[in-house]
């Protein structure tokens, strides 16, 4: 840090600075709120601990939390494993391979309201028109249960971000040597071995930045489960950010949802820190 020169800071500067307005800043000046009794325009006294003590003791927000752990546990593990495999699929030498990565990726360039209520149709009427058609009863009434409500977010969720993960494994896909695998292939390999013992050491790095991009996605969703269950039935399909809009803005309890985002960051961040920590010493194995 010594050797850097006045132009190596002149550069850094509008980043810290942007970085400081939109994000240290406005943290500190929550955290700072969520010991307070602050209604959105002036707060009167400080009530210390008293928000973070009540949110532990608040049914909805615990049930929303583990909801959301529960969505992103298997959302991560769906998308990686769609990625991975949409990824091997488009990087096979075939003619229509470009086409197919434009196909996959496309869901990822439409927002996530607009998704959610082209899905919510896709459930609620195409769903129980199949249901009715085909005589099968678990096909009607989709999102009105608290079981096809996590799976409407679920396949909602991978498919809107399936090619965005895919890109990312085809871009450390298409740095394998050749020379490795074709070695592995006279040696006797076969397709799974030769992905077992080349192809998934070499693309560890990939797993670390999807696992990573996943997760935080996973846990900060609004704007999809907003627009396809809007946290029904009764609460049961509310996730954390949701639940944190919906004390801020609709109670109008400002501080007491600034208090659940402080905690809700503070999960985010060391579970992300955790995993990829966990990753890179797994990639070192590898």
């Amino acid at each position: 840090m010594r050797n850097r020169d006045v132009s190596f800071w002149l550069f850094l500067t509008p980043v810290i600075v942007s970085l400081s307005l939109v994000v240290i800043i406005p943290l500190l000046i929550g955290l700072y709120y969520s010991f307070t009794d602050w209604n959105g325009l002036t707060y009167n006294q400080f009530v210390g601990l008293d928000h973070y003590i009540r949110l532990f003791q608040d049914a909805r927000f615990t049930s929303s939390i583990w909801f959301t752990f529960r969505f992103s546990f298997v959302t991560v593990i769906m998308l990686n494993v769609i990625g991975l495999g949409l990824a091997l699929l488009v990087t096979r030498k075939f003619k229509s391979s470009n086409l197919l990565r434009t196909i996959f990726f496309m869901p990822n360039l439409i927002g996530g309201l607009i998704l959610g209520f082209i899905w919510q149709f896709i459930f609620i009427s195409v769903f129980a028109d199949i249901g009715h058609s085909l005589g099968i009863p678990g096909l009607t009434g989709w999102l009105s249960t608290p079981g096809t409500g996590f799976w409407g977010l679920v396949i909602l969720t991978c498919w809107q971000m399936g090619g965005y993960i895919m890109i990312i494994y085809i871009a450390y896909l298409q740095s394998i040597p050749n020379e490795l695998l074709e070695a592995a292939e006279v040696d006797g390999a076969n397709a799974f071995q030769r992905f077992r013992n080349v192809t998934f050491p070499l693309v560890a790095p990939a797993f670390t930045i999807s696992m990573f991009l996943t997760l935080s996605t996973s846990f900060k969703i609004y704007d999809q489960n907003l627009s396809l269950t809007n946290g029904g039935p009764f609460n049961s399909t509310e996730m954390v950010a949701m639940n944190i809009v919906n004390t801020a803005f609709t109670s109008n309890q400002m501080a007491y949802g600034q208090a659940k985002a402080i905690i809700f960051f503070i999960i985010v961040a060391a579970i992300a820190v955790t995993q990829v920590y966990y990753n890179k010493k797994r990639e070192v194995d590898l």
